[in-house]
C-alpha cells in the first residue's frame, strides 16, 4: 500500500507540473465522455418521460384495436370495431375485470360565451377512470348513471379551459360539443404532451351520448380497453378474447384476423427496446473518441517517458523495481484519463440540460447513477490500457542507459 501511495503521489505531482499540457492531453477523452453523457442523458430523459405517461395502464390493461393496412385507407373500406365487439368482450369473456370503450367523436368546435376551441371529443364510460387512469383534479368524473341516463355532461381537459377561458373551476358550466349543450362536471387532471400532441386538450362525453350524436347509421372509429381480473391468467384471458372476437365478428377458421388484441404497455416496453438500442448504437459511434482520445494519452505518455528518461534511472539506481516503475505510470496514464471523464460528466450533463431545455416541451434530461460511474470506470480502463506502452517501455530501460540519457 506504501508503493501504491507515493506512486500516486508521483503521478499526481507529474500531472501538477506539467498543468496544460496534462489538460490537452485529456481532452479527447474530456470530449468523447461529455458527448456520451449528452447523448445518454436526452435520451433518457425522453424515454423516462414516456414510460412515465404510461405509467397508469398497468401490465394487467388489454386493449382491442382494429387492423388497418394503407389499402384500407386508399379504398376508404376502414375496418372498424364494432359495438357487439365490445358487448362480447363485457359479457361472454371470463375473467375480464372493467370495460372501457372509446368513441372518437367528430363533433365538432366547442364552444363557451363566444369562444371556441377544437379538441379532441371523446365518449367513453365510467371505466376509463381505471383501466386508463383518468381522473380528475376538479369535480367529478363520468358514471355509470351518465351513460345510462344519456346525460350531457362532459369532463375537460385544462387546455380547454384555457382556451375558452372558462372559470378556473369551470364545473357546472355549460359549453356546446358540436350544437349540443353539455354540462361541465369535472376537469381532468394534468397529463402534458406526449409526441408533440396534447392529452390536456380533450372533452370526455358518456359513451352512449358519443354514440347517439354521432348518427345510427355512423360506424366511429373506437377501440377498447380492458383489464383483467387475475394477471397470472393474462394470456389465458387473451386467448379468450381472441376467439370471442373472432367469432362476433364472423371470422372464418384459416381467415386472418382484422383485429389486435395487445397489452396497454407493450408500447412503453417496444419504445424501451427501440431507445436503448439507439442509445447503445448512439454511445458506440461517440465512443471511438474515447479511443482517439485513449491513443493521444498513449503518444504523451511516451514523450513523458524519453523526457524522464534519467529520472527513471535514478530511480531504479536508488532500488526501484520494475514493477514500481510500471504501476507509476500506470497511475500518470489512468489519472489523465479518468480526470478528462469526470470532467467530460459534468459538462455533458450540463450540455444534456441545455439541449432539452432548447427543445419546446421535451421533457428535462436524466442520467442513471450507474451511466455516470460506467462511463468515468470506461474512461480510467481506456487509460490504463494505453498506457501500458509507454509504462513498459518505462519499466524496461536500463539504469546506466538511462543515467547516461542526455
Amino acid at each position: 500500500m506504501n508503493v501504491l501511495g507515493e506512486a500516486f503521489r508521483a503521478a499526481l505531482a507529474s500531472l501538477n507540473a506539467h498543468r496544460l499540457r496534462s489538460f490537452l492531453t485529456t481532452l479527447g477523452i474530456l470530449i468523447g465522455t461529455m458527448a456520451v453523457i449528452a447523448v445518454v442523458s436526452v435520451l433518457q430523459g425522453f424515454s423516462d418521460s414516456i414510460s412515465d405517461q404510461f405509467a397508469d395502464l398497468g401490465s394487467n390493461t388489454l386493449t382491442l384495436e382494429a387492423i388497418n393496412e394503407q389499402e384500407n385507407f386508399r379504398r376508404g373500406r376502414i375496418n372498424r370495431i364494432q359495438f357487439e365487439d365490445i358487448e362480447a368482450l363485457r359479457y361472454r369473456v371470463s375473467g375480464i375485470d372493467s370495460v372501457a370503450p372509446t368513441i372518437a367523436a367528430p363533433l365538432g368546435s366547442t364552444n363557451y360565451r363566444g369562444r371556441s376551441a377544437t379538441p379532441q371529443i371523446l365518449g367513453t364510460t365510467e371505466g376509463s377512470q381505471d383501466v386508463l387512469g383518468l381522473d380528475t383534479s376538479i369535480g367529478r368524473f363520468l358514471t355509470a348513471s351518465d351513460d345510462q341516463n344519456g346525460r350531457r355532461v362532459a369532463v375537460i381537459g385544462t387546455d380547454v379551459r384555457d382556451e375558452l377561458k372558462l372559470p378556473d373551476n369551470p364545473v357546472g358550466e355549460f359549453i356546446t360539443v358540436g350544437n349540443e349543450w353539455f354540462r361541465v362536471v369535472g376537469i381532468l387532471e394534468k397529463r402534458g404532451e406526449i409526441f408533440g400532441f396534447s392529452q390536456d386538450n380533450r372533452v370526455l362525453i358518456p359513451f352512449n351520448v358519443a354514440r347517439s350524436l354521432t348518427g345510427t347509421f355512423e360506424r366511429p372509429y373506437m377501440e377498447v380497453s380492458f383489464t383483467i381480473t387475475n394477471l397470472e391468467e393474462l394470456e389465458q384471458v387473451r386467448e379468450r378474447a381472441l376467439r370471442t372476437i373472432r367469432n362476433s365478428r364472423g371470422i372464418r377458421p384459416g381467415q386472418e384476423d382484422d383485429f389486435t388484441i395487445k397489452a396497454a404497455d407493450s408500447f412503453v416496453k417496444r419504445f424501451n427496446q427501440i431507445t436503448a438500442t439507439a442509445t447503445a448504437v448512439l454511445a458506440g459511434i461517440v465512443g471511438i473518441s474515447l479511443l482517439v482520445g485513449g491513443i493521444g494519452i498513449m503518444n504523451i505518455m511516451l514523450v513523458s517517458v524519453t523526457e524522464r528518461t534519467r529520472e527513471i534511472g535514478i530511480l531504479k539506481a536508488l532500488g526501484a523495481r520494475r514493477r514500481d516503475i510500471l504501476v507509476q505510470f500506470l497511475l500518470e496514464a489512468a489519472l489523465l484519463s479518468l480526470l478528462g471523464g469526470l470532467i467530460g460528466i459534468v459538462l455533458g450533463l450540463l450540455a444534456g440540460m441545455g439541449i432539452a431545455s432548447l427543445i419546446p416541451n421535451f421533457p428535462p434530461a436524466h442520467v442513471p447513477l450507474w451511466v455516470m460511474a460506467a462511463a468515468a470506470g470506461f474512461s480510467a480502463i481506456v487509460g490504463v490500457i494505453f498506457g501500458i506502452a509507454p509504462a513498459s517501455k518505462a519499466a524496461a530501460l536500463d539504469p546506466i542507459e538511462a543515467l547516461r540519457y542526455e
